[in-house]
């Protein structure tokens, strides 16, 4: 696996001793030290490795099977799955991205999952906010505002603004995957910090736009201003993502839209 190493994120370490190793081995898969279809070492190799029990070595690797990143063969041994296999909406797999250090192959597989679900979760907010709903959203663009754009707290509020649309959807199925995806979104928002000033405008800009089609209850108009701010941190991320939902040129004017101040 070749990878463009753009940032390593320390996220929560395992406790256990299967989850030490489990982690241990899902990290050199995702890093690309065990290939895709490559067979683990044996068992005493690794249990003398990681130092455990050959029943500890086996808890970790039904993990990791359950996790999409290993299967177990009879006659063959235990092999890494194929990277389509792996379970990425899990928590552990998405974690042990951040610690691997992502790529820019991760952020547009994390954008375009976005724009599978944002707009729409924009959308669905615009009909179903709540007074509650709407005060979250205000005080997340007043968090935006108020720090600077390169700062952690910048992040965190940008971050706030997207759990909050996805709670004010009033879909869990759409609360659920902000919330699972959610140290990645960080990661991202770190990223594509606008730090530019004209870039900084911009992306408020945009994002009061999500928030107030959501307070007029105008969907359209929040599903757009979400497709532009995602697009938006694609072109300060350095990837191309298609949306596959709409006809080129509506895809082409967004960006165009986005990527300059009104």
């Amino acid at each position: 696996m070749t990878t463009s190493r753009l940032v390593v994120i320390p996220t929560r370490r395992a406790h256990s001793n299967y989850e030490q190793v489990a982690r241990g081995i899902g990290i050199d898969i995702i890093a690309g030290r065990y290939a895709e279809g490559a067979r683990l070492p044996g068992d005493a190799d690794l249990t003398q490795t990681f130092g455990v029990s050959r029943p500890v070595l086996r808890e970790a690797v039904k993990t990791l099977v359950a996790k999409g990143l290993l299967t177990t063969k009879a006659g063959v041994g235990t092999v890494v799955r194929g990277r389509g296999a792996w379970n990425m909406f899990d928590a552990d797999v998405l974690a042990w991205h951040l610690d691997v250090g992502i790529d820019k192959r991760f952020l547009s597989d994390l954008a375009e999952i976005r724009l599978a679900v944002e707009p729409r979760a924009a959308a669905l907010a615009a009909a179903r906010r709540s007074e509650a709903d709407i005060a979250e959203l205000k005080r997340s663009m007043e968090t935006m505002r108020r720090e600077p754009p390169n700062s952690n707290a910048f992040a965190d509020g940008d971050l706030a603004l997207h759990v909050a649309v996805a709670n004010a959807s009033g879909n869990p199925f759409m609360r659920s995957v902000d919330s699972v995806i959610e140290a990645a979104l960080r990661v991202s928002f770190m990223l594509s910090a606008p730090v530019d000033p004209a870039d900084h405008e911009t992306v408020l800009s945009w994002h009061q736009r999500i928030v107030d089609a959501i307070v007029e209850g105008d969907p359209q108009a929040a599903s757009a201003a979400m497709t532009a701010v995602i697009f938006n941190g694609i072109r300060r991320h350095g990837t191309t993502v298609i949306d596959a939902t709409a006809p080129s040129h509506q895809v082409e004017a967004t960006v165009r839209d986005a990527d300059h101040r009104d």
